[in-house]
């Protein structure tokens, strides 16, 4: 495989209120963010359950990012600290599959397009450096 040709397939899921707001911001600061960036609306971070990443990387997205309200200003009060208990300890169990760092939990509020564009890029280089997702020569 030619790793300067390979595009991760990655999944960006962006909470209904800052997240989405962040990648809207981006859009009509005409930022550019590469196109293998999958985002993926939910109500809010604290309803992502842990099964929901875990389906993404079996199914052979090669990382996922989530972002949302940065703490205490989450518009359901507590989900940014859920998912935050959530993601730390998902993120401790696929460490020990060495999949820890397939997964970035980043705050982006509604303005903050600049930060939504910037994250989408650094997780991407990131993610290449990783190279695919082991999981997916598992599945085939």
């Amino acid at each position: 495989m030619d790793r300067n040709n390979w595009k991760p397939s990655i999944i960006y899921m962006l909470c209904a209120w800052c997240g989405t707001g962040g990648s809207e911001t981006a859009g009509a600061l005409w930022l550019k963010y590469p196109e293998n960036i999958r985002p993926f609306r939910v109500p809010c971070t604290g309803a992502i359950d842990p099964s929901y990443v875990l389906r993404a990387l079996l199914e052979g997205a090669d990382g996922v990012v989530i972002s949302g309200c940065h703490p205490g200003d989450c518009h359901y009060n507590v989900g940014n600290f859920r998912a935050r208990r959530r993601i730390a300890v998902l993120k401790t169990i696929l460490d020990t599959f060495g999949l820890g760092d397939r997964l970035w939990l980043r705050w982006v509020a509604h303005g903050e397009g600049k930060r939504y564009r910037d994250t989408a890029l650094s997780f991407n280089e990131h993610i290449k450096k990783l190279g695919p997702n082991p999981l997916k020569s598992w599945k085939s």
